[in-house]
């Protein structure tokens, strides 16, 4: 019950928020403004991520345990400076080294907290918590192209991860996994298409760093070594759209952490036929599927798990491969 007071409570907030947040995204001048890289016609607020962080904090703070908020307090601090230099960035276009920068500096406050990936015990755990934190924040900014992708994607992932962590008994991962679901929910009232207003970097830098840090703290009973795949195949949709990126921008001798394009997975399914809408529901029932899978995986035998991935991994080299030749870049 109290999960549900935190999501309901990030619900209202976000659902409250957001509309204050659109009037003061024109206001100060936090807009997203026509070019060729945008599919917006007119100007458009893109303050939505202050109101869903704002949501998600309210929530926490006002129903979650005092004794498990100790817990968290580092993943609080460091979604806190994701949003604030999303926030930077929106109104005044950070140099990506910068940005890069800061995010290497929260990943930093997760590991020296002790929230960090236990795969080896050395040394090579903390590149890699770095590596996974970085990879998902810069995942979920990547997918944020098209409107109610980020926010639906990150909703249905938050969902899973507070399903995992309610049927292995985690409250700390549930709580932020309540909170964020709240908030996205809210959020996507007026993110949906048309929207009337985005997230910026200010909402997707904040949302891709706790599904990053949600990935990491999440905990099973049983030390099977597939469990490490969980939170990869919970995240698919975000990992597999900025692998399709780097790829094609690779083939096509661009840089591709700098160049733009409309050449995201949402993009293509566009160029293949369907709409701009059909194309995001599909990402979130892919998104949702992954996440049955991710179930599925707490109780899959060492054999069946890397079935299981190496299944997955067939796939996906073959959707790459496929979209690559049908459905190209279209900039």
């Amino acid at each position: 019950m109290q999960l549900f007071l935190i999501f309901f409570t990030a619900l209202v907030f976000s659902i409250l928020g957001t509309p204050l947040a659109r009037r003061i995204g024109l206001l100060v001048g936090i807009v997203s403004v026509p070019n060729a890289r945008r599919i917006n016609s007119v100007p458009v607020s893109q303050f939505g991520g202050a109101a869903m962080y704002v949501a998600f904090i309210v929530g926490l703070l006002v129903f979650g345990q005092r004794a498990e908020m100790r817990q968290i307090v580092a993943i609080l601090l460091g979604a806190t400076l994701m949003s604030l230099l999303g926030l930077v960035d929106d109104r005044w276009e950070l140099h990506s080294g910068i940005k890069l920068l800061g995010q290497v500096g929260a990943a930093a406050l997760l590991i020296g907290s002790g929230v960090r990936v236990q795969l080896f015990g050395n040394v090579a755990d903390t590149v890699l918590t770095l590596v996974w934190i970085v990879g998902i924040t810069n995942a979920l900014n990547l997918l944020d192209n098209m409107d109610g992708l980020s926010g639906g994607v990150a909703a249905v992932a938050a969902a899973n991860f507070w399903l995992l962590a309610a049927l292995h008994g985690q409250y700390a991962v549930g709580a932020l996994a309540a909170a964020l679901l709240g908030a996205c929910v809210g959020f996507l009232r007026y993110n949906l298409n048309p929207a009337t207003i985005f997230m910026g970097d200010t909402g997707s830098l904040f949302i891709g760093f706790v599904l990053a840090a949600l990935g990491i703290k999440l905990r099973f009973p049983n030390t099977n070594v597939v469990t490490w795949m969980i939170p990869v195949v919970v995240l698919l949709v975000p990992l597999f759209d900025t692998t399709l990126v780097f790829v094609s921008r690779l083939r096509r001798g661009k840089n591709p952490l700098t160049t733009p394009g409309k050449d995201h997975l949402s993009h293509r399914l566009v160029k293949l036929g369907l709409t701009r809408r059909e194309a995001v529901l599909v990402c979130w029932v892919i998104g949702f599927s992954a996440g049955m899978l991710a179930t599925f995986l707490t109780r899959a035998t060492i054999s069946e798990g890397y079935w299981v991935a190496l299944v997955l991994l067939a796939l996906s080299v073959v959707a790459i491969w496929w979209l690559e030749r049908h459905a190209r870049d279209g900039e």
